[in-house]
């Protein structure tokens, strides 16, 4: 799934204190997206990869997670995605405001805080609208390595350089971030 449009302008504004917004609901809900989305997406993952390998697994993530996304999307009314530093796909590059937000993740973890503990949110205006912004760092497991990793075997990476000619999301180590899930929602 594409972005949507306010995510290529980079006009997104902080609200000050006295423009403050219960953000707590926002979170619970993105969270919860993610959780869906995630978890979907992970046991899609594995049993493409037991049903053909690493290279049907390859085929059902290109395909199979911008519907899984779409379907969180309609259900949670948040608009889900996955972004990175080092993106795989173009339509999942990051926008002014999630790079540098990814950017502070990767600072953070410098610092020794722990990736599955660390989240993000803002509450920016876009268009004279508020919104609500999420992302939740992705760190690299195991099974990451097998098409993200320093070292991907062929036919894995002759199929990678087919589908993403562009690819950035390569030589990852286990704990790294991954990327981010990300999430959108319009304040009424």
């Amino acid at each position: 799934m594409k972005k949507l449009a306010i995510f290529v302008i980079f006009g997104f504004l902080p609200f000050t204190a006295s423009q403050a917004v219960d953000t707590e609901k926002f979170t619970q809900k993105s969270r919860a997206a993610i959780k869906q989305f995630g978890g979907e997406l992970k046991a899609t993952l594995q049993a493409a990869m037991k049903a053909g390998g690493p290279v049907n697994a390859i085929s059902v993530c290109k395909e199979m997670a911008p519907v899984i996304a779409g379907n969180v999307s309609d259900k949670e009314g948040v608009l889900v995605a996955r972004t990175s530093l080092k993106f795989r796909n173009p339509d999942n590059k990051p926008d002014a405001w999630e790079k540098s937000v990814l950017e502070d993740f990767e600072k953070r973890k410098a610092k020794g805080e722990d990736i599955k503990t660390m989240e993000h949110s803002e509450v920016v205006e876009h268009t004279g609208q508020k919104i609500f912004r999420y992302m939740k760092p992705i760190p690299t497991g195991d099974i990451c390595l097998t098409c993200h990793g320093g070292d991907i075997k062929e036919p894995v990476a002759k199929q990678l350089n087919t589908l993403y000619p562009e690819d950035k999301a390569r030589g990852f180590k286990k704990g790294d971030i991954r990327g981010a899930f990300t999430i959108t929602t319009a304040i009424d």
